[in-house]
């Protein structure tokens, strides 16, 4: 027999939810119920819909999604060249959607760093490796002296290991050489968040393991939050986190652990799938999961002591 609860109770319920930390209060990326509406000829189109995603501190994790899933938007919105039409975006503690121009720029500047594919994109043509990383610390304002920043500049590309071409301009290195060197450039002020879209793209499977294991030492040795948009499996299979986005939501997480067996003491990484539940309680279920049971339309639940049951519309056999 269930009893109405009473006054009391209630009043308890509303406190302990007023008293509840808010949603990625410790998080270093929060993205709650986040929405981008593009307009073009006057039809509207919905490039996130509703996106949840936490990043935290010191991470190293990759976003995949097939095109027009809405990575490039989300990646764009999180290094501040393109604002959120609704929902919320916190990043390092800065609120994106509440900036000013001035604040973006100093957001830009400050707080995170950003690697194109595009390796023409990241390098001044007519700067030296050396000069390019060392040109964001002199537009950044701060008092350093020409010789701190050509150290910190040296300091970053030996880190690298792309201090061999310090005096190359880009013309004169190769694909995996400028990359190297664009993500110096991106930590030479010492973001919070390291962002990548397709960084690997124009490279062949050997380099691009180079360029990424200057992501993996940018993110171990300086301790700094790495996010990257990646197509190539390889790239997304050497992270402990990999999130995919289809149709503008998050829609499965992929984590790897490490685990040694007891009796070789041999180490194995050990990857787990898991579905995304959003704020509201929306699942998306694999396509490929929904195929094979003839699933579509709708399905039925069932609530067991630990688990929910989702099984095929049986309603008119």
């Amino acid at each position: 027999m269930t009893t109405n609860p009473t006054l009391a109770d209630l009043a308890d319920r509303v406190t302990e939810a007023r008293n509840r930390p808010a949603y990625g209060h410790d998080a270093l990326i929060t993205c709650d119920r986040l929405v981008r509406i593009f307009s073009t000829d006057g039809v509207e189109v919905q490039a996130l819909q509703g996106l949840d995603l936490l990043v935290r501190e010191g991470e190293l994790m990759a976003l995949v999604g097939a095109s027009g899933s809405g990575k490039s938007t989300l990646m764009n919105i999180l290094a501040g060249l393109d604002t959120p039409t609704a929902g919320a975006a916190r990043v390092a503690g800065r609120d994106l959607l509440t900036m000013t121009a001035r604040d973006r720029l100093a957001y830009r500047r400050e707080v995170v760093g950003f690697v194109w594919q595009q390796t023409s994109r990241n390098l001044l043509p007519y700067l030296t490796a050396a000069q390019n990383v060392a040109l964001p610390m002199q537009l950044s304002g701060t008092r350093a002296r020409r010789r701190a920043r050509a150290e910190r500049a040296l300091e970053l590309l030996e880190l690298l290991e792309a201090a061999d071409f310090r005096d190359r301009r880009p013309h004169e290195m190769s694909g995996g050489q400028q990359q190297r060197v664009a993500v110096a450039v991106a930590l030479a002020n010492s973001p919070a968040v390291l962002l990548a879209d397709e960084p690997t793209g124009e490279l062949d499977s050997h380099t691009a393991a180079q360029v990424f294991d200057a992501f993996r030492t940018a993110n171990e040795r300086l301790g700094t939050t790495v996010v990257i948009v990646t197509h190539d499996q390889a790239v997304a299979g050497e992270v402990r986190r990999t999130v995919a986005i289809r149709d503008g939501r998050t829609s499965t997480e992929v984590l790897r652990r490490s685990e040694v067996d007891a009796t070789t003491g041999h180490e194995t990484v050990v990857a787990r799938e898991y579905a995304m539940l959003d704020r509201a309680g929306r699942l998306q279920l694999p396509a490929e999961y929904t195929q094979a049971l003839g699933m579509r339309d709708r399905v039925a639940l069932e609530l067991e002591q630990d688990h929910i049951g989702v099984w095929p519309d049986d309603s008119e056999g």
